[in-house]
């Protein structure tokens, strides 16, 4: 991958309007468009570029790459990686794997949905939190667990959720 995809997968170009989006894709395409298993990485960079996958996206990138919109669509639906809704800043995914369930996962759950008042699945409506749910980070010993981005919190506990999120809605307010 060349420092410009790179920079594209990194979600550094969402700025750019829809026209130079798409030319900034285009471009992309060309580079994996006859590449064995090129369909992943060029979806994956496309997600960086828009921040999710919109339909419209998904059938320019079949078309661009001679492939059906059931196989690209297809993809995009078995790997949780790929969202086809607009995603919030923070990803919170809530293990539901047995010994995180068994230890209060689901109460864990509860908790972040009533303090976000979003659903799994959703995203807030100031875009900062999007909520799922995982089977298994491989915390066992430390259950429940959840998974803010690349930050795992173990042992957590309901009443502290406030406080686990509270840090990257500081972080939003830095940015502003």
């Amino acid at each position: 991958m060349n420092k410009e995809s790179v920079c594209a997968a990194c979600s550094c170009e969402r700025e750019l309007d829809q026209e130079q989006l798409v030319d900034r894709l285009n471009e992309i395409l060309v580079e994996y468009k006859f590449k064995d298993g090129g369909l992943i990485p060029a979806l994956q960079i496309a997600q960086g570029l828009f921040g999710y996958l919109p339909e419209h996206v998904l059938r320019h990138i079949a078309t661009e790459m001679n492939k059906p919109y059931s196989e690209v669509a297809g993809v995009v639906g078995f790997y949780s990686f790929f969202s086809t809704q607009p995603r919030g800043e923070n990803v919170i995914k809530v293990c539901l794997g047995t010994a995180c369930y068994v230890r209060g996962g689901k109460q864990v759950l509860d908790s972040i949905k009533k303090e976000l008042s979003i659903d799994v699945g959703e995203t807030t409506s100031d875009k900062v939190f999007t909520l799922e749910v995982a089977r298994c980070f491989g915390a066992c010993g430390l259950a429940p667990a959840i998974m803010i981005n690349d930050d795992v919190h173990q042992r957590v506990k309901p009443a502290r959720i406030k406080q686990i999120i509270a840090p990257y809605y500081a972080n939003k307010l830095e940015e502003a």
